[in-house]
């Protein structure tokens, strides 16, 4: 396991130890949870970027990639309600 070493402003870290207090969680620990959520929503980014780009320039199974992606969306909005 690598270590981080992160400067913050103050604002920051106000916003970082209320949000981990509120969660019962050390700060790092709430940190790290946040990075993971972060990176994971920008690669969902990315993979929606190249759907669509794919899509656009008429890929034959984009029509089923959306498809696909749609449902997976479906069933993660569902089971987070």
């Amino acid at each position: 396991m690598e270590r981080l070493n992160l400067t913050l402003d103050s604002d920051t870290s106000r916003r970082l130890a209320r949000h981990a207090k509120r969660a019962g969680s050390p700060r790092a620990t709430y940190a790290r949870g946040i990075l993971r959520e972060a990176l994971e929503a920008r690669e969902a980014l990315e993979r929606r970027k190249k759907l669509a780009a794919d899509y656009v320039a008429g890929r034959a199974d984009a029509g089923k990639l959306l498809k696909d992606f749609e449902g997976a969306q479906l069933e993660w909005f569902d089971g987070n309600d």
